[in-house]
């Protein structure tokens, strides 16, 4: 009895095995993923700290000036600035997040510009920006920089001369492979440090902007309430359009089929008592006639919601449809859990549109899928090597597939230059 016990651990143990190799390969994509898109999100809020350092650095400029009364003729210049810098930040965690919409032109006046709130919250923002944001940008990008000078010091450090230590703060003597090797393992410390720290420090970047640059609470409700009214159009017109297109597609397939599996019964009945050969050829035809009449009902079934889908996760229907499509196509999933059925249907059927096009349209020797979850929202990503000049009006599918997003609340972004690549980018909303 013992025996049998530690054969059944270890044949449990070989069996949990692979699911634990997989899912720390999947943990370590996760977090390398995330360190690169930190370090991404790091430099570019360097440059736009840069930006909001100027006009921190203008602002003291016009307070001075106007301490001997003639800098507040330029209090409008500098509210223009100032703006300048808060636009290209919105714009830019617009892209990583969810959208800023940009406030009006600044006013010309002085008094309008003390009595704008947006001018105020930008303000703070700027020197928040400007010199925290600076700070962490440097630091986002001197960590991965040291890392890969330090791991590749063992390399090209004889060609220096002892005396001028190592890279970065190491300006201690080099004699010899050992001293090289103990700088690379100081370049593990750093890239550990990129990748634990670098989110957060991308987080803290980003923080001032998403308080301070978000709209004042009058502001935000009353563009809110515009942008949930276009949302629930949407929502009607890709409903409106769906129950079109499934009844377009009953009407010129099953419909018909039927239609037709009626005449040749009727015909069969007629044929019956004078010719029973003929009724029994007719017989066939109706039942083939059936048979696709079913097949047409199954395919609009699909249509509406894929039983892949349903059972087997997002993954799986996405395989199916790469496996389906007309060109070489990769499909990669990093989706933890399952979201809600009526986003995965979204998402499935931008893909599938989307793979329609690139099949049809495009050109391409092949195209990439890539979904996954970061924090509430859903990211999917088609990306193809075709010819590119993809237009939404040009009766390409792109119109639906953006009235599908906008019905989710949902973002949608094409980027396709004559001459390729297409790269098409969904974003979804599918709860925390």
């Amino acid at each position: 009895m013992p025996r049998r016990d530690t054969v059944g651990r270890s044949v449990a143990a070989r069996a949990a095995g692979p699911g634990r190799g997989r899912t720390l390969r999947r943990y370590v994509r996760r977090r390398v993923r995330m360190s690169v898109d930190a370090i991404e999100h790091l430099v570019s809020g360097l440059g736009t700290s840069i930006l909001a350092l100027a006009a921190v650095l203008l602002l003291l400029l016009v307070a001075l000036a106007s301490v001997v009364g003639i800098g507040l003729a330029m209090v409008p210049s500098a509210a223009k600035a100032v703006r300048l810098a808060a636009n290209r930040e919105r714009a830019r965690l617009s892209r990583w997040d969810r959208d800023l919409p940009l406030p009006p032109a600044a006013p010309a006046g002085l008094r309008g510009v003390l009595h704008d709130p947006w001018v105020r919250r930008e303000a703070a923002f700027v020197a928040a920006h400007g010199t925290v944001g600076f700070g962490l940008g440097v630091l986002g990008l001197s960590l991965p920089i040291s890392a890969v000078q330090n791991l590749l010091f063992p390399l090209y450090y004889w060609v220096l001369p002892p005396e001028a230590g190592g890279p970065g703060f190491i300006d201690r003597r080099i004699d010899g492979f050992p001293d090289a090797l103990l700088v690379g393992l100081i370049g593990i410390g750093w890239l550990a440090a990129t990748v634990a720290l670098g989110p957060t420090m991308a987080r803290l970047q980003a923080l001032p902007g998403r308080w301070l640059l978000a709209p004042p609470r009058d502001v935000d409700t009353s563009m809110r309430i515009a942008e949930l009214t276009a949302t629930r159009a949407a929502a009607l017109d890709a409903h409106a359009v769906e129950l079109r297109r499934i009844e377009r597609s009953l009407h010129d397939g099953a419909q018909n089929r039927l239609v037709a599996v009626t005449v040749l019964l009727g015909a069969a009945r007629r044929a019956m008592a004078r010719d029973p050969a003929r009724a029994v050829e007719i017989l066939d035809r109706a039942h083939d006639s059936a048979e696709l009449a079913l097949a047409e009902l199954r395919t609009v079934v699909r249509s509406i919601l894929p039983p892949v889908l349903d059972d087997r996760g997002l993954a799986a229907a996405l395989d199916g449809l790469a496996a389906g499509c007309g060109v070489s196509c990769t499909v990669q999933v990093d989706v933890p859990g399952r979201c809600a059925a009526s986003v995965e249907a979204t998402a499935y059927f931008v893909v599938a549109e989307a793979l329609t096009n690139v099949a049809r349209h495009s050109g391409a020797a092949s195209a990439s899928v890539t979904v996954h979850r970061s924090g509430d929202r859903l990211h999917v990503s088609v990306v193809d090597d075709g010819r590119g000049g993809a237009d939404e009006g040009g009766g390409s599918g792109i119109g639906g597939i953006r009235r599908r997003v906008r019905a989710h609340d949902g973002r949608f972004a094409l980027t396709s230059p004559p001459g390729g690549p297409t790269t098409l980018l969904v974003e979804l909303p599918c709860g925390s």
